[in-house]
């Protein structure tokens, strides 16, 4: 049954949330451990949907996964012989699924992966993925709705400069050239936290490889990998979500488990609101004392510049700010669905192109809106506390993707957010 979130307006978040690893470089380490014939222990998994949906592709492809949700555990025991292919059905309800591509060229000489198309955030197409396993010696092409990759000799090491910093083809690449002769120099390379991430994970199982968080990442492949155990890097993006929920309303939130130094970007504009922010012995702390933001300009940009994860987040702040502001997306072309149900709560804004122009208002009104995405989602709902009356939030399953328990995190701050099924009245 479809469910949403019934949010009553009023509340100013307090107190503690805790912060889990990182969905973004949970389901990426999950594929690389398809690089190594036995078992993998990840730990600081969060408990989300998306984690389940990678652990059926993983089955599929002949794993055995164990996923303890609760405890925050995975384990997947590899075989010798793997399956190749990652089907639509997968794909499309889990892009991240792509990840499977450059460890299956590289352990199976073969992959075929769906090509998921564009979905609520704009196109994000695998053109740079294949690029980079052309350039290690595979050969790439379309067939059917799949993008097929084929070296049945082995890859060899290159030198690959990518067009743009794509975190998925980084990924890709260095999961392929971990097991490719030679040696592999990757330039203008992704240099998030989650890349740091995969190659200390990568590395704990014997690859080589130096400058990943760097634009230049160099790896030496080796003939094999073995199975280990590793910790999912704690979740930016969900630290940065309640840094952002308490601007929005007001509030005072410690994020344990969250890393400021990932979020150095974000937790600038943070304080530009006029928030104070301070690291804590468990995370942080974003204390606005109890004052209506500050308007702050917004442009995202690949890491370490502010990430486009978190621009809803800015929007729903800057929707009650003072103010007004101006969001630049700089990265995907479609990543405004955001705005269309803001303004159903009241809020002023003006879409012009890439950017967005928003005139803070005092208060919004309750409505019902829909979720598009994970973080449209979330947003919605931290915008929904800083409005009049009761909004609800269609697409409960949106948030479940990104976030373990949200209401319930909502609930330990002091929010009236509740679950409750999509097709009862609104009031």
């Amino acid at each position: 049954m479809a469910e949403r979130f019934r949010v009553v307006g009023g509340s100013a978040l307090r107190g503690e949330v805790q912060v889990w690893g990182a969905k973004n470089s949970a389901l990426k380490l999950m594929a690389a451990a398809l690089l190594a014939v036995g078992r993998t222990r990840l730990t600081n998994v969060p408990a989300i949907l998306d984690v389940t949906i990678m652990a059926e592709l993983l089955r599929r492809l002949g794993c055995t996964v164990d996923y303890d949700a609760a405890a925050g555990v995975v384990e997947i025991d590899v075989p010798e012989q793997i399956g190749h292919r990652a089907d639509y059905d997968l794909v499309r309800a889990l892009r991240a699924s792509t990840a499977v591509l450059g460890p299956l060229v590289a352990r199976t000489g073969s992959a075929d992966v769906a090509i998921p198309g564009g979905d609520a955030i704009g196109s994000r197409g695998l053109d740079l993925h294949a690029a980079g396993l052309e350039a290690l010696g595979a050969q790439v092409h379309v067939t059917h709705g799949f993008l097929v990759a084929e070296a049945p000799s082995g890859l060899d090491g290159a030198d690959i400069r990518l067009e743009f910093p794509s975190v998925g083809a980084t990924e890709n690449v260095l999961t392929a050239a971990v097991l490719a002769r030679g040696t592999t120099r990757l330039e203008n390379a992704a240099r998030e936290p989650e890349i740091v991430d995969i190659a200390a994970m990568l590395s704990s199982m014997g690859a080589r490889i130096t400058g990943a968080g760097t634009s230049v990442i160099e790896i030496e492949g080796v003939e094999a990998l073995a199975p280990t155990e590793h910790a999912v890097v704690a979740d930016r993006i969900a630290a940065g979500t309640w840094a952002f929920a308490a601007v929005a309303t007001r509030g005072d939130v410690e994020v344990v488990g969250g890393v400021p130094e990932h979020l150095a970007a974000a937790l600038e504009l943070v304080r530009a609101s006029g928030a104070e922010v301070v690291t804590t012995a468990r995370g942080f702390r974003v204390d606005s004392g109890g004052r209506r933001p500050l308007a702050f300009d917004v442009a995202t940009l690949p890491y370490p510049g502010f990430p486009t994860d978190l621009q809803p987040f800015a929007l729903a702040a800057n929707a009650v700010a003072d103010g007004s502001a101006m969001i630049t997306e700089n990265l995907f072309e479609a990543r405004f669905r955001t705005v269309q149900e803001l303004n159903r709560l009241g809020a002023e804004t003006r879409i012009d192109g890439h950017h967005v122009m928003v005139h803070g208002v005092e208060r919004l009104s309750g409505a019902p809106v829909e979720a598009s995405d994970i973080r449209a989602g979330a947003a919605l709902v931290i915008a929904g506390l800083v409005a009049d009356g009761v909004t609800t939030v269609s697409g409960a399953q949106h948030i479940d993707r990104g976030y373990a328990g949200f209401a319930e995190a909502m609930q330990g701050l002091g929010a009236d957010v509740t679950r409750e099924p999509d097709d009862v009245p609104f009031v």
